[in-house]
């Protein structure tokens, strides 16, 4: 248990290491921007890069699974640390541009190696705590990383969070090679329990996770429910701005809803959803995030409210991401880092979907966004149905 401990501890360090380079580039890209000499278009170009690299992951995370969650941890900090010394040592906007992708690929395949790992290693009952513990990283990202993020980048240049990152991540390297344990591999661990054999290829995963009906009940469980949160993630500030005229202080205080959104709906599924079930707090999440949305227009009346309904729709929105993952670490446990990508990706299509169709409902008005919100939000409880008929009422 306490080695357990450790390796949880661990995990969430590293992941806030990672979940820093992914989250900083947004509050400091005009000072990116400046540092390469491009204008915030020009930089747009890299992000673009960045989030197509995300297509990659269900194409490098099939590895962890063939040759163990030791060696997709390895190659993850490999890929990060090499982008943030590329992007501390690179001239110009083209070695940027390699950095972010670089990093962003080393992400996708640490995610699902460490998650598939914890996957291996504890039973799905007492699962949901442990994931969602590793999942608070992303609000430590925002909490910590990003004023450590500005502190470096006002004192020592625009590179040196980049240094740091490197610094990091080549530590995490060490550790991982030295430190952590061979075992988690797949069919070794109570996930995988009686599947002790050959590991599979890359087809036979892609074969395992497109043939099987629960796993792609999930996929779309996902898709939907990260469209609807990208419909207001969207258009939040130029709702505020709108209705407020407070940008720049709207947009600071909203930044901030986000950050103490997504520990309180961390800590809620680290508290209740062993206790209550995956399922069932699913199911809490998705008609909670809904009612959310839908009383987000009436909210939006003074700041003080619009922001509350803010505050109020993305806890309940984190509370429904991070109970799934602990369901999705089970649907497949020989092909678990496969699927687990593929859900990143799934994740990562519901937001291009938003982000395209969100801005164009938003010139009838914001209550189109939200109600289309709503109405993913029932899209993804029809997949939850689905996918619990499936898996016959597993909690």
């Amino acid at each position: 248990m306490k080695r357990l401990r450790t390796q949880i501890a661990f995990i969430v360090a590293s992941r806030t290491a990672l979940n820093t380079a992914y989250r900083m580039v947004y509050p400091f890209l005009p000072v990116f921007a400046r540092g390469l000499g491009v204008d915030l278009k020009t930089m747009s170009l890299a992000l673009s890069a960045r989030a197509a690299s995300g297509a990659l992951g269900p194409l490098l995370a099939p590895l962890t699974d063939k040759h163990g969650r030791k060696f997709g941890l390895s190659v993850g900090f490999g890929l990060f640390t090499a982008g943030a010394l590329v992007a501390f040592f690179g001239p110009g906007f083209a070695a940027f541009t390699v950095a972010l992708v670089l990093m962003t690929l080393g992400k996708y395949v640490f995610d699902p190696a460490v998650l598939a790992h914890l996957g291996d290693l504890i039973p799905y009952e007492r699962r949901g705590r442990a994931l969602a513990l590793t999942e608070m990283s992303w609000a430590l990202a925002f909490i910590l990383g990003i004023p450590a993020t500005g502190f470096l980048a006002g004192r020592f240049g625009w590179r040196s969070p980049f240094l740091a990152l490197a610094c990091l991540g080549l530590a995490g390297l060490v550790t991982a090679r030295v430190f952590f344990p061979k075992g988690g591999e797949t069919g070794e661990t109570p996930g995988g329990a009686g599947l002790v054999g050959r590991r599979p290829g890359l087809i036979e995963n892609y074969k395992a996770v497109f043939g099987c009906p629960t796993a792609l009940a999930a996929l779309g469980l996902s898709f939907a429910a990260s469209m609807a949160n990208e419909m207001v993630n969207m258009v939040f500030g130029v709702w505020l701005e709108d209705s407020f005229g407070l940008k720049i202080a709207a947009l600071g205080a909203a930044a901030a809803v986000i950050g103490i959104s997504e520990f309180g709906g961390e800590g809620l599924v680290a508290v209740t959803v062993d206790r209550i079930g995956k399922t069932k707090a699913l199911m809490i999440g998705l008609c909670a995030n809904a009612g959310a949305a839908l009383l987000l227009p009436f909210a939006g009346r003074t700041t003080a409210t619009a922001l509350a309904g803010l505050t109020l729709f993305y806890l309940t929105y984190e509370y429904t991401v991070v109970s799934m993952i602990p369901v999705m670490s089970e649907i497949l446990p020989r092909a678990r880092a496969t699927l687990l990508a593929f859900n990143a990706a799934a994740f990562s299509l519901g937001r291009a979907a938003g982000s395209f169709a969100s801005p164009r409902l938003y010139t009838i008005g914001f209550p189109a966004v939200a109600l289309a919100a709503v109405g993913l939000n029932a899209l993804a409880f029809l997949f939850l149905m689905r996918l619990r008929r499936l898996t016959a009422g597993k909690p």
